[in-house]
């Protein structure tokens, strides 16, 4: 099985990016038609390229979190600089929770919470692409990768 990456939405992202274009566009307009240049500088219309700050950031806290399910094991990487990697046993995998908010829900995406055994905690991602289908993709890996060490290493 290739590895399959997980990581969280850019709808969110990809909005508040065109949202902010859109006020930046606007702000320009107006100032340009509206505005008497003598009276307002021209950084004031350059401060609202501000706004592009905040899709930026949630672009760069996207990029922290990475779900890799690969061979027997689901790999959850967390950071930019300095990673934290915890390593998970698909057979151990007990509960895949799917949680979604009415936005979410409207936006096709959603928390995953992965519980295993030996563990007290649990792993949650937020904001994933279809979170049902991915929580599946979890279980039935876990249920088959169970299915082989019963097996003996044969599935």
């Amino acid at each position: 099985m290739a590895d399959r990456v997980i990581r969280p939405s850019m709808k969110r992202i990809k909005a508040g990016y065109v949202l902010a274009l859109v006020v930046i566009v606007a702000v320009v307009v107006a100032y340009s038609w509206y505005l008497d240049p003598d009276k307002y500088p021209w950084w004031v219309p350059a401060t609202s390229v501000i706004l592009l700050l905040l899709p930026i950031r949630s672009h760069i806290r996207r990029q922290l979190v990475k779900v890799t399910i690969t061979g027997d094991k689901l790999r959850y990487d967390l950071g930019l600089l300095s990673k934290t990697t915890r390593n998970i046993q698909l057979s151990k995998v007990q509960d895949v929770r799917v949680d979604q908010s009415l936005g979410q829900r409207m936006l096709g995406v959603g928390n995953i919470s992965i519980e295993t055994s030996g563990e007290a905690s649990r792993l949650t991602v937020h904001n994933i692409d279809s979170p049902h289908a991915v929580a599946d993709e979890i279980i039935a890996a876990s249920q088959e990768h169970g299915r082989v060490q019963q097996t003996g290493g044969k599935p």
